[in-house]
């Protein structure tokens, strides 16, 4: 059977709907998998620089801290709308550079030229635009990548591809959260005073460098990668189908009736385990700036708060990047079930354990607990939910899941600042408290409510196989 998939490959056959007699995908070596998550690299260089510094950018042009959840918006509703949107048309897509390579590349174009814009901002609202169109360019080159290992990998690889991409995500990630700070310390960037209207040097070259390392990354996978091309009939129909005006919801909103069980399950899991991330990104910033560095606006100590922020993030990230290497092996032995379950109870740890640090350097031990639950974060789920999606729809399906992510932030972004000031005192750290609460129910739901590997496949309804 494997030797008639190859042959399938070499006619140029392969099907959507792949036919019986190339049903097993071959295995793919480590470097194919290297080439083919790549690009992460890069994503991440724009994902790392956003989340890292926004809050900072936000404060350093004066906005009010119970006001960013708001301004943080942009993320979450970008990535309710692009995500299915993009998955939908790259599931009817064809092109000589593939199905999904094509939105990789051109978000990767637009979500460069945003990132040199963004610490040229002249204002907290020229900001919050320049995130929207960041936010959704990032969004448009991230989905497809999804999509890409899911479509190229046999199902026992699919944790493996998944991790890989988690430990080029965690690379990327740390070395754009911590650029201001080697900006800084490392390469002699003057620190500066950060007032309204004014956005450190550090800042502004970080943003540069991350803006070309995104391109870089992502053209390497664009042109080191190959996709499985369909039958000429379905090309044909492809075209004929055309672009859908309605922004896919004919089509998409009846797929909710339709879901597998398994994506019920875990998008439980992601709307506890986003909110505590989300408060993460939007509140470590200011919280530390208060409880840590006592800066006022406007002084050098606020540029340090914000750059060291940034470095914490690096380090959740660079132990999201070694600790890929673990899962590889734990996942083998325990199940990406158990081992999900157990990280996300780190992570809820080192966020709730954020306040009691008095000192910078006593940060990061709450990040190197943030981190082991990033690396299963951005693995784990993906690698649990893969067998469980219905051939040709990988895409649109990928998307959709991506909604149990944003709806948590959409609801924090329009609820928590609200909170904060009526309920939590208005200290920052207070939501990285409440953040950490809901990480550890995520963690509980995992080993209650996600069922084991074993029968995966009838977890899929029958209308979606067949859809």
């Amino acid at each position: 059977m494997l030797v008639r998939w190859r042959d399938c490959l070499k006619r140029g056959t392969m099907r959507v709907n792949i036919h019986p007699s190339c049903m097993q995908k071959p295995d793919l070596s480590f470097w194919q998998i290297w080439n083919m998550s790549f690009g992460f690299l890069g994503i991440q260089f724009g994902w790392g620089l956003q989340m890292a510094n926004m809050s900072s950018i936000y404060g350093y042009l004066g906005a009010d801290p119970a006001t960013l959840p708001m301004l943080w918006l942009a993320a979450p509703l970008t990535g309710v709308i692009i995500q299915p949107l993009i998955g939908q048309a790259s599931d009817r897509l064809w092109t000589p550079l593939g199905r999904r390579r094509p939105f990789i590349l051109g978000g990767a174009l637009l979500a460069s030229a945003a990132l040199v814009w963004m610490p040229n901002a002249p204002s907290v609202w020229v900001a919050a635009g320049l995130l929207w169109v960041l936010d959704g360019t990032i969004n448009a080159s991230m989905q497809p990548f999804r999509a890409l290992v899911a479509d190229n990998l046999p199902d026992h690889q699919s944790a493996q591809g998944f991790a890989i991409q988690s430990l080029f995500i965690g690379l990327g990630g740390s070395v754009a959260s911590a650029l201001p700070w080697m900006m800084i310390h490392w390469f002699g960037v003057k620190s500066e005073g950060a007032g309204a209207g004014h956005i450190p040097a550090s800042v502004r070259l970080s943003f540069y460098i991350g803006a070309g390392a995104y391109l870089t990354a992502v053209l390497w996978t664009v042109l080191r990668t190959r996709e499985y091309p369909p039958e000429p009939g379905d090309v044909t129909q492809m075209r004929r189908q055309g672009f859908d005006w309605t922004l896919g919801l004919g089509e998409i909103i009846p797929l909710f009736t339709r879901l597998p069980r398994r994506m019920w399950e875990l998008g439980l899991v992601q709307f506890f385990t986003w909110i505590g991330m989300f408060a993460l990104w939007v509140y470590f910033p200011p919280a530390i700036a208060r409880g840590v560095y006592h800066a006022a606006p406007g002084t050098v100590a606020m540029e340090a708060a914000g750059s060291w922020s940034g470095f914490c993030f690096a380090i959740y990230n660079l132990v999201c990047f070694g600790f890929c290497f673990v899962l590889l092996r734990i996942t083998r032995v325990a199940g990406p079930r158990v081992v999900h379950a157990v990280c996300l109870m780190a992570g809820a740890a080192g966020l709730a354990l954020t306040p009691m640090s008095s000192q910078p350097y006593q940060l990061l031990f709450s990040m190197v607990a943030v981190g082991v639950a990033w690396s299963s974060i951005l693995s784990m789920p993906y690698a649990l939910l893969a067998p469980a999606l219905p051939p040709g729809r990988v895409g649109v399906m990928m998307g959709l899941f991506n909604l149990f992510i944003v709806f948590p932030q959409i609801m924090q972004s329009a609820l928590l600042g609200f909170v904060l000031k009526h309920f939590l005192n208005n200290n920052p750290m207070n939501a990285l408290v409440l953040g950490g609460g809901s990480m550890a129910l995520a963690g509980l739901l995992t080993l209650w409510l996600v069922g084991n590997e074993a029968g995966l496949n009838k977890a899929v309804p029958r209308a979606v196989a067949a859809h």
